[in-house]
């Protein structure tokens, strides 16, 4: 790790999951023990942890606890159980679509020969993942950094940064990446309402990494852009669709559309698990949507009149014609589309098609 990069949200220490317990953020700084499926399934949907990377990395450490479990219950029969507990955390959130990648990477890697000792090939395989999120991360740093000759200041949404991931960063790996050449880019982080993940998450670790962060209320990005503060804007994904359009925190769509307007560049960052090839446009695309009192109450404070009606979508889509450059660790495809994603999946496409 770097100067710029302290942060790993998830960690396998002593046979346990764990997990920095992201709601506690920033008043407190505390690592969450995870050691058995259910919890982590929990932790996931609790938002303990988030971001679609990170919680595709929890996943899968979350099935080598599930095959432990098994394979100490069950014996030699633990593969006839394995289907519940992977299906608990599938579907402890729907949008992510890593989180069902990585734990079909598990299964995969589980099922496909005899195994003596599953829980050993289940935890290096969940490693593995970790390590090669971290290291594709590096990578996309370097590709969009590159986006960003002569930008002074860039302009983020939610948190795709070392919390929504292995580590480094998405969106923020591209900011980590210019630091670590020596140019600190002015980040300018969106609170990002219901959970304020810029005001919380963003700016607490940027501002550890010493990275130049200045939060803004939601409201203000437009008129942020109108005034030429910034040069571009940087976000991750949560799924991109087959033909680009990409599913990403609520309030991302009306940034894209703020952003062709004053002709700044709107960079998506995500690694290739985030492309569901499957998932032709983003209207088929499965939006999330949370409780209500997220909406109407913060931090047990009543924010509206009781009883006030509230709708609290989690993710939008944008479309793909207001995407500027898609950035992967295999490549970066400007103006994407269906042509450019299967370009970047390459032989992953053909197993949908």
């Amino acid at each position: 790790m770097s100067n710029h990069d302290s942060v790993r949200p998830v960690e396998w220490s002593d046979d346990t999951l764990w997990l920095l317990d992201q709601r506690l953020l920033p008043a407190e700084e505390k690592r969450l023990a995870v050691r058995d499926v259910a919890a982590a399934a929990d932790a996931i949907r609790s938002m303990v942890v988030r971001g679609a990377p990170a919680i595709g990395i929890a996943a899968a450490y979350g099935v080598a606890l599930a095959v432990r479990e098994l394979h100490a219950r069950a014996g030699a029969g633990w593969r006839d159980a394995l289907d519940a507990p992977l299906a608990a955390l599938t579907e402890a959130r729907p949008t992510a679509v890593n989180l069902s990648w990585a734990v079909a990477r598990m299964r995969r890697r589980l099922l496909a020969s005899d195994v003596a000792q599953p829980f050993a090939v289940a935890l290096e395989e969940a490693r593995r993942i970790h390590a090669e999120d971290v290291r594709d991360n590096r990578r996309m740093g370097t590709l969009g950094a590159s986006l960003l000759t002569g930008t002074d200041s860039v302009l983020t949404h939610c948190n795709a940064g070392s919390l929504a991931t292995g580590g480094y960063g998405t969106a923020l790996g591209v900011v980590r990446a210019c630091a670590e050449a020596g140019r600190l880019l002015n980040v300018y982080a969106d609170e990002t309402r219901p959970w304020l993940q810029g005001a919380r998450l963003t700016a607490w670790e940027l501002q550890r990494d010493g990275i130049p962060v200045t939060l803004i209320c939601d409201a203000a990005a437009a008129s942020l852009m109108q005034r030429r503060r910034i040069q571009a804007v940087l976000v991750g994904a949560d799924r991109i669709a087959r033909n680009g359009d990409v599913a990403n925190k609520i309030g991302t769509y009306g940034l894209a559309i703020a952003a062709r307007h004053h002709r700044v560049p709107f960079i998506v960052v995500a690694p290739t698990s985030t492309i569901d090839p499957a998932v032709a446009c983003g209207a088929d695309i499965p939006l999330e949507e949370r409780p209500l009192d997220e909406l109407v109450a913060l931090a047990g404070h009543d924010l509206a009149p009781a009883g006030t009606a509230a709708w609290n979508p989690v993710f939008d889509v944008t479309p793909a014609a207001l995407v500027s450059a898609l950035v992967t660790e295999r490549g970066v495809c400007r103006a994407p589309d269906r042509a450019g994603v299967d370009a970047l999946l390459g032989r992953d496409v053909a197993a949908v098609t």
